[in-house]
C-alpha cells in the first residue's frame, strides 16, 4: 500500500515550515523567497525594491503583499531584516554561512555594505557573558555617507 498517494509532497524547506505552521505556499511567497535565492547573500533590499523586480518579471503582486510576505519569511527564519534608524527596512537572505556579519549604511541613499569584525563579535560575547546572557548573534549597523554622497 503506498501511504504517499493522494498526498502532495512538501518540495521545498519553505513550503515544510509553511505546512508546519498551517499555512500554504502562494505563489506570492515562492517568488518573493526566489528573488532572494537568485541575488544571493549580501544583497539588500527594501520592500519597495522587492516590488520593482517582481514587476520586471511581469509578476502581479501588490506591495502590502509584498510587506506581509517579507516579515513571515523574516519571521520563519530564511529571511533577515535590517532596521536602519532613518526608518527604512532592508532585507537579506539569511546565511548559516554568515551569520555573525555587519552592516555599513549610508543615511543618504541607503547604499548598504557588509563587513566581518572578530572584534565585534568578540566584543558581543564578552558583553553577554557578563550580563549572563547566551550571545545569538553579533551585529553592528555603522551609519555613514557612501563614496557616491560625500
Amino acid at each position: 500500500m503506498n501511504l504517499k498517494s493522494g498526498y502532495p509532497t512538501l518540495s521545498s524547506p519553505l513550503e515544510l515550515s509553511l505546512h508546519k505552521k498551517g499555512l500554504r505556499l502562494t505563489p506570492q511567497r515562492k517568488k518573493v523567497l526566489d528573488l532572494f535565492q537568485r541575488i544571493g547573500t549580501g544583497n539588500h533590499l527594501s520592500a519597495e525594491e522587492v516590488h520593482g523586480h517582481l514587476i520586471q518579471i511581469e509578476s502581479k503582486v501588490s506591495l502590502a503583499t509584498i510587506y506581509r510576505t517579507l516579515r513571515l519569511l523574516v519571521r520563519m527564519g530564511f529571511l533577515h531584516e535590517l532596521e536602519l534608524t532613518e526608518g527604512g527596512h532592508r532585507f537579506e537572505l539569511l546565511s548559516k554561512d554568515n551569520p555573525d556579519h555587519h552592516h555599513l549604511v549610508c543615511i543618504n541613499c541607503g547604499r548598504t555594505e557588509e563587513f566581518e569584525s572578530d572584534q565585534v563579535v568578540l566584543a558581543g560575547s564578552k558583553a553577554a557573558e557578563s550580563k549572563g546572557f547566551k550571545l545569538i548573534e553579533s551585529t553592528l549597523n555603522v551609519r555613514a555617507l557612501c563614496p557616491d554622497c560625500i
